[in-house]
């Protein structure tokens, strides 16, 4: 379960029972399910909620389409440690040609979904009613945009659950309620924000050299041998084209609007994990739950100790700081009392110079005295979770 994002939150209403939702994604996907919930004329809470849901889990699909249409299925993009990127799809035998612009373009349209998402989310308030029962299996990503379910489609197969590719989940039955939409709204800012970053920095010019660049020499490798041996070879030249293109996507101006949008973005995130753990403090009922309080059981089979929501809250404080610049990060030209200022360098980012902020001449007008983040509250929590902190912290966001 290391990759697992956010399950479908479907809701019940009068018109639309909580079964006939799950079953009406199981047997016609995501968009026919966004279609008939955006058609209600006066949706509840529960149809908000789940309204938010499919918007959520539809930028997902649109993303894994994206990336199936253009041959994006292994090698250097799943190298990339970014969410969707690196979950497993199956190969198109007829791709499209790539051209880096599509990464840039995959994540606008990511940011554009959560922003669907997250008004529907946020207007449930802590008196609107919201219920929803769901079997995991019923959710699935149509992704080669056939219209129908096949191998590889599951919510299970392509999060990498349980054990990879072509593994779909067992049927698990979970009860999201209004604590859960605060939730999912924290998950959408998340994902909104790191998809602002990603396109403040425009990556489509360094991927399109570098894999000219890559081009000439495969081509120049075909008449005379593969270096290293061919496995070798291929494996190390994805690593340095990576390298390549980090590097020289990072090595230019981004663009200031987007890296404060991120800021804001990630700022809610933590916003919306309070309101979810205060809401969640209030439940009595334990039927089914998604992320339980200290006196209900996750429907997940996952253990979580007592202490788990308050070790959460203390390392997402913790962000905080950095990202208001209450706390500062280390640098290593820097005494313990002195630092960068994440929030002035998210507000007013400089033309990055990779090796001049590891020297730290780049990071100079960005450097003050001031108190260092310590780590103490994320160390907490990984004790707490002994060692499958990783993937509590998915969970949880």
């Amino acid at each position: 379960m290391k990759r697992l994002l956010p399950l479908a939150l479907l809701a019940a209403s009068p018109a639309l029972a909580e079964t006939d939702v799950s079953a009406l994604i199981a047997a016609q996907g995501l968009r026919a399910a966004q279609a008939q919930l955006a058609a209600l004329p006066a949706p509840t809470a529960s149809e908000r909620f789940a309204l938010g849901g499919v918007h959520f889990l539809g930028g997902v699909e649109r993303a894994l389409q994206t990336r199936w249409r253009t041959g994006l299925s292994d090698g250097l993009v799943t190298l990339v440690d970014l969410p969707i990127l690196r979950l497993p799809i199956a190969e198109n035998p007829a791709p499209e040609p790539f051209q880096g612009a599509i990464i840039t373009d995959l994540f606008a349209g990511v940011a554009a979904d959560m922003a669907g998402a997250i008004p529907l989310l946020e207007g449930i308030g802590n008196d609107d009613l919201v219920g929803l029962t769901i079997n995991t299996r019923d959710i699935w990503f149509d992704i080669d945009m056939d219209g129908s379910r096949s191998a590889g489609e599951g919510l299970g197969e392509v999060m990498g659950l349980n054990g990879g590719f072509n593994t779909d989940l067992p049927e698990i039955t979970v009860r999201f309620d209004t604590a859960d939409a605060a939730w999912l709204a924290a998950y959408a800012h998340l994902l909104a924000g790191l998809a602002d970053l990603v396109v403040a920095f425009d990556p489509a010019t360094a991927i399109d050299d570098t894999l000219v660049a890559r081009d000439a020499m495969d081509a120049l490798n075909a008449g005379v041998g593969q270096p290293f041996g061919a496995g070798f070879g291929y494996e190390f030249g994805d690593y340095a084209d990576l390298a390549l293109i980090v590097v020289d996507a990072l090595e230019r101006q981004p663009d200031p609007a987007l890296t404060r949008s991120a800021q804001t973005h990630w700022l809610a995130t933590i916003a919306q994990n309070r309101i979810f753990w205060q809401r969640v403090a209030t439940e009595t009922d334990n039927a089914d739950e998604w992320i339980p309080n200290k006196s209900q059981v996750s429907a997940l089979g996952l253990p979580f100790p007592p202490e788990t929501g308050q070790r959460w809250l203390n390392v997402l404080k913790d962000a905080e700081d950095m990202l208001t610049g209450q706390t500062l990060l280390p640098h290593w030209r820097l005494a313990a009392g002195a630092g960068i200022d994440l929030n002035a360098l998210l507000q007013d980012p400089p033309v990055v110079d990779v090796l001049g902020m590891a020297h730290g001449a780049v990071l100079v007008p960005y450097m003050r005295p001031g108190r260092l983040i310590d780590g103490n509250s994320l160390r907490q929590f990984e004790q707490l979770l002994s060692g499958n902190a990783g993937l509590y912290m998915v969970i949880l966001n």
